[in-house]
């Protein structure tokens, strides 16, 4: 196991170097100046060549790649143009907020998906069955600012159950960060917990189908000990990999959210961050998110040889 996740690791710097290319092409690529931003009103031909130069946006694009790289090489991930805080403070600060509602969400959609999963692959046809299915497509087909916004609307603004807005550390006030985070959880979680219930329920038919569980029925099991420790820890393994791909995509997947919701964190700087053409706090943010979802993949991987012996990284 551990030459495995050594290789791995020396696998990911290749990926990882390749990610450092496609963020900085794209990012200047894109139509925009950062100087005008800055530079406000006073839009002079030689304030904005000035402004070119304190950013080294004078420089020929591969020398301003090689900078970049370089300062990131050391952990100086630059400042950010509009507020001139260090870019990995103004992600760091924001990052324990996109966390706690990802994972959140990410719970949510687990203790929704699985159950019902489970109960509509073992009921197949039933009436559990169809409405677990037309839940699943409700729920892939309706996007999450959408049910955001409803969820304010009936749950904040008409009941006043739920706060709108508004964030409160969890190690703070656990309570109170759970009633705050419950809104945005249930709107980014609501699609992940659709599709994970359709993995589920697939995953489930498939394995119950197998002669060994043919096999604990003939041998007198009983249907929770069939279900849950012969038939689920195998089926999870398909959505193991659906799950890890939604860990990796935290950040990206609550930009929508956050900004419903006002929720300070990564994903509402990106947008902010975007819409000033900040494009150092942009780059920081597109990489921590493609990190993410590389150290998703391995998990993942890891994640598989304890849900099944048989697979093995020897």
């Amino acid at each position: 196991m551990t030459a495995y996740l050594l290789r791995r690791l020396l696998l990911m710097l290749p990926v990882a170097f390749l990610v450092t290319v496609g963020v900085f092409l794209l990012i200047h690529l894109s139509p925009g100046d950062p100087a005008l931003i800055i530079l406000g009103e006073d839009r002079s031909p030689q304030a904005i060549a000035q402004i070119h130069q304190e950013l080294g946006l004078d420089k020929p694009l591969y020398v301003q790649y090689v900078i970049w790289l370089d300062h990131i090489a050391h952990g100086d991930w630059g400042r950010s143009i509009t507020t001139h805080q260090p870019v990995a403070i103004a992600i760091t600060e924001r990052l324990p907020a996109t966390f706690e509602l990802g994972i959140t969400a990410l719970v949510w959609s687990l203790l929704v998906a699985i159950p019902l999963g489970t109960i509509a692959a073992v009921r197949r046809g039933s009436v559990a069955d169809q409405l677990a299915s037309g839940v699943t497509v409700a729920g892939v087909s309706i996007p999450n600012f959408f049910i955001g916004i409803v969820l304010i609307f009936v749950l904040s603004v008409s009941l006043r159950l739920f706060p709108f807005g508004g964030y409160v550390p969890f190690f703070q006030d656990p309570l109170e960060s759970l009633h705050h985070v419950a809104l945005p959880a249930i709107a980014l979680g609501t699609a992940g917990a659709a599709i994970n219930m359709r993995f589920t329920r697939s995953s489930m038919i498939e394995v119950l189908s197998h002669d060994y569980i043919r096999t604990a029925w003939a041998k007198g099991a009983s249907w929770r000990r069939v279900v849950f420790v012969h038939a689920l820890k195998n089926a999870l393994i398909p959505v193991v990999t659906i799950v890890g791909l939604q860990i990796g995509g935290i950040i990206e997947g609550a930009v929508v959210t956050e900004t419903v919701f006002t929720w300070p964190g990564v994903g509402r700087l990106a947008v902010e961050s975007i819409f000033n053409r900040d494009y150092t706090v942009v780059q920081g943010i597109v990489l921590v998110a493609a990190f993410s979802y590389m150290s998703a993949n391995l998990l993942v991987d890891l994640v598989y040889a304890w849900l099944d012996p048989r697979i093995s990284y020897a």
